[in-house]
This record gives C-alpha cells, sequence and structure tokens, in this order.
C-alpha cells in the first residue's frame, strides 16, 4: 500500500513546480495530480508517489484508502520535443472499485 508524502511547493517565474521530499534515499517520488473519479469528480489534491504506481493499488489519502483506476501521463510538444505535462492518478474508493468490478463480471455472464 502507497503512502501519500509531504510535498515541497517552489514559485517559478512560468508557474508553481512541485518536488517531493525524499524521506527514504534509495526510492524515488515522484508528485501526480490525484483525482477521485467517482461522480461527481473529486480532486484530492497533489501527492507522492513511486514512479511504478500501477492500477489495482492501494493508495491511503488523509486516512481513506483508495484504489488506482488509472495512471495518465499527458506530454506536451515544446519546441519540437514531446515534454511531461502531467502525471495524474484516476482513484476510487476500494469499497466502489470492488462493486465496479463485480458489476462488470455480471454484465459480461449476461
Amino acid at each position: 500500500m502507497a503512502m501519500a508524502l509531504n510535498l515541497v511547493t517552489y514559485q517559478k517565474s512560468q508557474g508553481i513546480q512541485v518536488f517531493c521530499r525524499k524521506k527514504e534515499r534509495d526510492r524515488d517520488q515522484y508528485p501526480y495530480k490525484v483525482i477521485e473519479i467517482t461522480p461527481p469528480p473529486k480532486n484530492l489534491g497533489v501527492r507522492c508517489f513511486p514512479p511504478n504506481m500501477q492500477c489495482g493499488e492501494s493508495v491511503t489519502i488523509e486516512g481513506h484508502t483508495y484504489t488506482v483506476s488509472a495512471v495518465i501521463h499527458r506530454y506536451q510538444l515544446r519546441k519540437g520535443k514531446y515534454e511531461p505535462s502531467e502525471k495524474r492518478l484516476d482513484v476510487q474508493s476500494t469499497g466502489r472499485y470492488i462493486l465496479n468490478l463485480y458489476l462488470e463480471n455480471l454484465l459480461e455472464q449476461s
């Protein structure tokens, strides 16, 4: 289970950059924008997680347990090169995630 870590923000002339504090030197942490996708979508803020986050992993944010539904990396074309512009995690509460899997299974069987 991944835990959200503290963030350090720095203001630059182009905007705000977010960096993760390194509590453990061996593991890199990257900032992800976290969105709970259960209607209506709810922004849970920017959190630090390991770079190898995958669908189905459990994360704990502010005492609530969520399951990762999607990991999205967006890129933007700048000066002829694609540069990373956003890393996003779409999450659902664990109970909702399990219910959706059950309902999808029922739909496939019918």
